[in-house]
Order: C-alpha cells, then sequence, then structure tokens
C-alpha cells in the first residue's frame, strides 16, 4: 500500500492545497463534520496529502478534537492537557500513549456492556432522550465506579514497580553498590 492509497477496507479522504477534503469515495468534498461522522459511525478512512500522499489522519482527527473541545463542553481540562503535554518527551511518554488507549478501549467495553444489558432488559422501549436522562442520573455512580477502578489501577501499578525494584535489588546483590536508603 502506497502512502497515497488506502486499502479496500479504508475510506481515502485527500486534502487540497487549499485545505479542502475529497472523498474518494463519494466523490465529493467534506467537511471536518462530515468526518466526525464518520468516526462516529466507525467508518474506517485514511486522510493523505492529495500532492505528497502523507498520511495525514492524525492531524484531521485532531482539527476534530480541538473544534469540539473548542465549542460546547470541553472533554479534556486544562490540568489534565497539561498533564499529557508534560509526558512528550518524557520516559512514560510511549507508556502513557498505551495506558490511555487501553483505558478508553475498557471504557468502551464497559459502555457497550450497559447498552447490551439496558436492551435485553428493557428492550427498545427507551429512545436516545430517556437513555441521555437515565445516564445524567447514573453520572455521580459511573464517577464513583471510575475512581475506584483508577484508584486500583494505581494501587496495581505501584505493587509492580515494588516488585520489580525488589527483583532489581536480588539481581545486583552480587554487585559492590551502595544501595539507596
Amino acid at each position: 500500500m502506497t502512502d497515497a492509497t488506502a486499502d479496500s477496507s479504508q475510506r481515502l479522504i485527500k486534502k487540497y492545497p487549499n485545505r479542502r477534503l475529497y472523498d474518494t469515495k463519494t466523490s465529493a468534498y467534506i467537511t471536518l463534520a462530515d468526518v466526525k461522522k464518520l468516526v462516529v459511525e466507525n467508518e474506517s478512512f485514511k486522510a493523505v496529502d492529495a500532492k505528497s500522499g502523507e498520511d495525514l489522519t492524525r492531524s484531521i482527527l485532531l482539527q476534530i478534537i480541538l473544534e469540539e473541545e473548542s465549542g460546547g463542553v470541553p472533554m479534556f481540562s486544562s490540568a489534565m492537557l497539561s498533564q499529557i503535554i508534560r509526558f512528550y518527551g518524557g520516559s512514560m511518554q510511549g507508556i502513557m500513549g498505551s495506558y490511555l488507549e487501553k483505558n478508553i478501549q475498557a471504557f468502551k467495553e464497559i459502555q457497550d456492556r450497559m447498552t447490551e444489558q439496558s436492551a435485553n432488559t428493557y428492550g427498545n422501549q427507551f429512545g436516545p432522550e430517556a437513555w441521555t436522562q437515565f445516564m445524567n442520573l447514573q453520572s455521580p455512580m459511573l464517577q464513583n465506579v471510575m475512581n475506584n477502578y483508577v484508584d486500583q489501577s494505581k494501587n496495581l501499578f505501584v505493587q509492580m514497580q515494588d516488585k520489580m525494584q525488589d527483583q532489581t535489588r536480588n539481581i545486583f546483590t552480587g554487585f559492590p553498590f551502595k544501595p539507596n536508603e
């Protein structure tokens, strides 16, 4: 697969120098809102520079996030964004990306399971508005569940770190290093 093409399962979006986005599947110009709709609908796509073939998918996705954060109710606090920025260039940068990705995936799986259980229990009695109201009422409980999950993850990580430190000490006991106490 070359940079300028996508495999058959991916939709190809070309970005032209005039900043316009062109959907090769529909043979039409589209907006960032249209790309957001593709994301929401789980449509696989790749965005490339029409001239160079450079992959611009991440850049387009970041533009969508910026637009979403600038309008309405932002998802990320300034403190959280500052923390993320601090990880760039640090020793934990690679781990942080993977950690966030896995936690978002776990959160999505929990959400999917709740939706499935709700549909099995209540059928299609509730429309999207009723489901939104229900979730707003459950928000404090869900926040508590997520806080407990984060605390457990943190404790598990600290325990793992302590074990690794003990193992490292055991490995280097034969060397003439003075341990830090």
